[in-house]
């Protein structure tokens, strides 16, 4: 195809930034042809189609080889003005350089020269022609494969347990070709569809549409695997070309002419259709996502959002890698083992074991991944080295320099605005809210403000009892950030004699584990069997086949719990493979867990604070809902954003239930279960500190919204911004937000205008769980059979209806004012 000869082209000559050339080659020569060579990528990326017709053959260039991955050949018939043509279609979609590519110009002989291009993974060779003087390109032999030719493993057939990634052979530079290969019969499928003589039905069209692109699917799904939980320079490498290559391409896609014309003949007979519920969501949502995309824009305005899309792709790539570089980097090395006063133990052996693999054994090394900063603070009575650890934390990618995120997020912010009013949208947060339950930003400002004045008060109320204790001890200071987890802990223990480290014997990782997998055993009858056969990315993570009850296949669910200097901070989930139904197979989920939780310590296992025991069980229920989907079409896994995080979060209602905790809590070395009197502790101190936490929550999700409410679409001082915006809703200077816009990736990557959703589906969750409680039995299996049905469906009807379906009414926010203690 035309535009994978020239992607492939262009992604290879663009990353040229050395010229290697034989000796019998003139360096005046050499230097000529490569600039010929540079001239047609350079114009290719830029859209330019003066440059790439410059140094065309006007009648030679129509033989392009391609040596496919899979090892197939075509010979393709290109002429130089089907290449101008396309060119001009792609202008704005630039193509992002790298330093590794190389032109080699092979031989010089009179009129003729042989040049190659190569980066990593792709190879071209290009024969050129001199005419009146200046060099032409007339023809090219193009191979993206892997290395020396070899097949590349994305791009095959896995023969592999349960048809799994065969991670063990992939490597980084297979991901470009093979991206650029899945692109390239992407555009193949839909041009077939676009092209279709027949009359525009739901079935040649819309689902032909959601049929489409799964070998793309595939390989960006496998790819975001390793670039979040397993990245290093190389992949950040192939990334920082990927994601603008794949917003052209999605522009590509819903800029297409042809294809809107059809999805919107479809969409116009809606009503004369008979559709099922599923069929008519995808016609709506298609239709949407392609007037959402920029469909209905003149010309001008398609050039624009294009070059928007590029840039923000570009932008939010360097915001990631930004801030995983700084957490990586950062280090409080303590010389002096008094200084670790009040921490436990296995966090001191931790930071010892930190330090020696840091090549300064005998003292002890911190960082800002969560296990070790968390704990500090919450322990360490040294309060200037917990000051030095919050700063740290708290001013990632903030103190200038080439990781510094301001200007970076600035810009995310102005460009979303500008796409949003060229969309038609007052502001992005209108852009994005429309796919949301929510809607609009009024309702999310209400709904926030609702649950921010009890929480603030309530934060005013804790800082005035940590004040209290801290002059109490003959504290002559004033409470700050760095002391509150610090003093928190002090009043727990005093007011209800607890503490954390009363309860991590008990919450050893693998028997959490177990206690998700029970829990939903008991629920909904599914098993769980560990499958050491399946590859894996990494020696930590395993993978588990899920089961019914009858032993039938449902999914696999990888796990990876620690952190790592390769994997980004926090926790997830992510699908490796959706549930659809292809040709009528079902095809079955793979999905992924991932995890920053304490690692093993000395002789005892890794045991998990209060807050990674609920995280392992809120992932845990992400994954749920990837194992239950059971759709027709792969456009039904999208759920609204303040829906999605429901499935999760009703799992944590159980992590400390009483009946539960029978059956998974127990102490790592006596295998005692959890002493009812301990547990009877917990579930009275359960909001404790709830003003603190809902408080940094909530001036994080007014911040998020405040960022995507700008009108303007200027970039704005970022540091001014939001200190005006937390002065505005009143935050306490106790209290930080629980991200600052600096290293908040939520809200400049895919959360963006959506932070609150969290606590919009924690209404959603406290009152589903009270439909457990309400039966007298919180494992009640016929409760647990209505909530998996509901699971299954979300993304192919509309929420809410499908939640009355669950509930028997609309949610009520009762349950979770009272859960959090702000009623």
């Amino acid at each position: 195809m035309v535009r994978y000869w020239c992607a492939l082209l262009c992604s290879v000559g663009v990353a040229a930034a050395g010229v290697a050339a034989e000796t019998s080659v003139s360096a005046e020569a050499s230097a000529a042809v490569v600039a010929a060579v540079r001239e047609f990528v350079d114009g290719w990326a830029a859209g330019d189609a003066l440059r790439v017709q410059r140094v065309l053959h006007p009648e030679l260039v129509r033989r392009s080889l391609v040596v496919l991955p899979d090892g197939r050949e075509e010979l393709q018939n290109v002429t130089a003005d089907q290449l101008v043509a396309v060119a001009t279609s792609r202008k704005g979609a630039k193509v992002a350089a790298s330093p590794r590519g190389e032109v080699t110009v092979l031989e010089v002989n009179g009129a003729l020269a042989t040049a190659k291009v190569a980066s990593p993974g792709s190879v071209a060779l290009l024969h050129l022609v001199r005419l009146n003087g200046e060099w032409k390109i007339v023809d090219m032999v193009s191979r993206p494969a892997g290395v020396g030719g070899e097949t590349n493993p994305l791009l095959g057939e896995w023969h592999t347990p349960f048809g799994a990634p065969p991670f063990g052979e992939i490597r980084p530079e297979h991901f470009l070709p093979a991206f650029q290969e899945a692109i390239r019969r992407h555009d193949q499928e839909l041009a077939a569809i676009a092209s279709n003589p027949a009359e525009p039905t739901f079935a040649n069209t819309v689902a032909a549409l959601d049929d489409s692109g799964e070998l793309l699917a595939r390989v960006n799904n496998v790819f975001g695997v390793l670039s979040s939980a397993e990245t290093n320079e190389q992949l950040q490498a192939v990334e920082a070309q990927v994601k603008p290559m794949l917003a052209a391409h999605a522009d590509d896609v819903y800029l297409n002419k042809a294809l809107f014309a059809r999805v919107e003949a479809v969409y116009r007979q809606r009503q004369r259709l008979h559709l099922n519920a599923e069929e008519a969501m995808l016609l709506e949502r298609t239709y949407r996502r392609f007037v959402r995309g920029g469909a209905k824009l003149s010309p001008e305005q398609k050039e624009r959002l294009r070059a928007i899309n590029a840039e923000l792709s570009r932008r939010i790539v360097k915001f990631s890698e930004n801030l995983l570089r700084e957490t990586n980097e950062y280090r409080l090395v303590v010389e002096d083992r008094s200084r670790l006063a009040g921490l436990p133990e296995d966090q001191v052996a931790a930071a010892a074991a930190t330090a020696k693999e840091a090549g300064l054994a005998g003292k002890w090394v911190f960082t800002l991944k969560a296990p070790s900063v968390w704990p500090f603070l919450q322990s360490a009575a040294d309060r200037e080295l917990r000051r030095q650890l919050l700063t740290a934390y708290s001013q990632r990618c903030d103190h200038g320099g080439a990781t510094d995120n301001k200007e970076i997020f600035a810009t995310i912010v102005a460009l979303r605005a500008e796409k949003a009013r060229l969309l038609g949208y007052p502001t992005w947060a209108d852009f994005v809210l429309e796919e949301y339950m929510a809607k609009t930003p009024a309702t999310v400002y209400t709904f926030l403000e609702q649950l921010w004045r009890p929480a603030l008060a309530k934060a005013r109320a804790e800082a005035a009892e940590l004040q209290a204790m801290i002059e109490a001890e003959g504290g002559t200071f004033r409470l700050e950030p760095w002391d509150w987890r610090f003093y928190s802990e002090k009043v727990k223990k005093a007011k209800y004699d607890l503490d954390e480290e009363a309860i991590r014997p008990y919450l050893a990782l693998d028997n959490v584990r177990n206690g998700a997998f029970t829990l939903a055993h008991k629920l909904y009858g599914v098993n769980f069997t560990l499958r050491p056969e399946v590859p894996v990315y990494h020696p930590e993570v395993q993978v588990y086949e899920v089961t019914e009850a009858d032993g039938k296949h449902i999914g696999l669910l990888y796990l990876d719990y620690h952190p790592r200097p390769g994997k980004r901070g926090g926790a997830w989930c992510a699908s490796i493979r959706d549930q659809w139904i292809k040709d009528g197979t079902f095809v079955t989920p793979i999905v992924y867990n991932v995890g920053n939780f304490s690692r093993p310590s000395g002789d005892a296992p890794a045991l998990l604070s209060v807050d990674e025991a609920e995280t392992l069980f809120h992932e845990f229920g992400h994954a749920l809902h990837f194992l239950f989907s059971a759709c027709r079409f792969r456009g039904s896994a999208t759920v609204a954003q303040d829906f999605v995080e429901l499935p999760s979060q009703i799992m944590e209602n159980w992590v400390f239930e009483p009946k539960l905790l029978e059956l998974y809590a127990r102490h790592f070395q006596t295998q005692e279960p959890m002493p009812a009197e301990l547990v009877a502790r917990i579930r009275r101190a359960a909001t404790f500190n709830q003003g603190f936490a809902n408080t940094e929550y909530l001036a994080a999700a007014l911040l998020d919204m405040d960022w995507h409410t700008l009108t303007t679409t200027q970039p704005q001082d970022v540091t001014a911004f939001e200190a005006a915006s937390l002065q505005r809703w009143g935050l306490i200077p106790e209290i930080l937000p629980r991200y600052r816009t600096t290293y908040f990736l939520h809200s400049a990557d895919e959360y963006s205008a959506g932070y609150y959703s969290y606590i919009w589906s924690a209404v959603l969750d406290a009152d589903a769980f009270q439909a457990f409680v309400e039966t007298g039995d919180v494992f009640d299996r016929a409760t647990g059979t209505r909530l998996r049905e509901l699971l299954s469906r979300v993304g192919s009807e509309d929420p809410m209806e499908l939640y009355k379906r669950f509930r028997g009414r609309e949610p009520k926010v009762d349950a979770l004012l009272a859960k959090r203690g702000l009623k």
